[in-house]
């Protein structure tokens, strides 16, 4: 999947491999966390990716995810 607005291609991927798109300046283990402390603060993302399966112990992203994360979150 393509997300041509944002010019981004959705695929799986690691929460750490999406999250160091988004901070490539941290470390991967600071990256996910600023990750998830973004993802924590949509509440409507959060329940988009519970009811898809999404877990917070959860290593890899569907395109799925992280197809909601760029909706809401935008592109890295």
């Amino acid at each position: 999947m393509y997300d041509k607005e944002n010019d981004f291609e959705i695929v799986p991927m690691s929460k750490g491999e999406l999250a160091r798109l988004y901070a490539p300046d941290l470390t991967p283990h600071s990256a996910v966390n600023r990750l998830m402390k973004w993802v924590s603060l949509h509440p409507q993302l959060s329940a988009e990716l519970a009811a898809n399966g999404y877990r917070k112990t959860s290593r890899m992203l569907t395109s799925l995810h992280v197809g909601l994360i760029v909706k809401y979150l935008g592109a890295p």
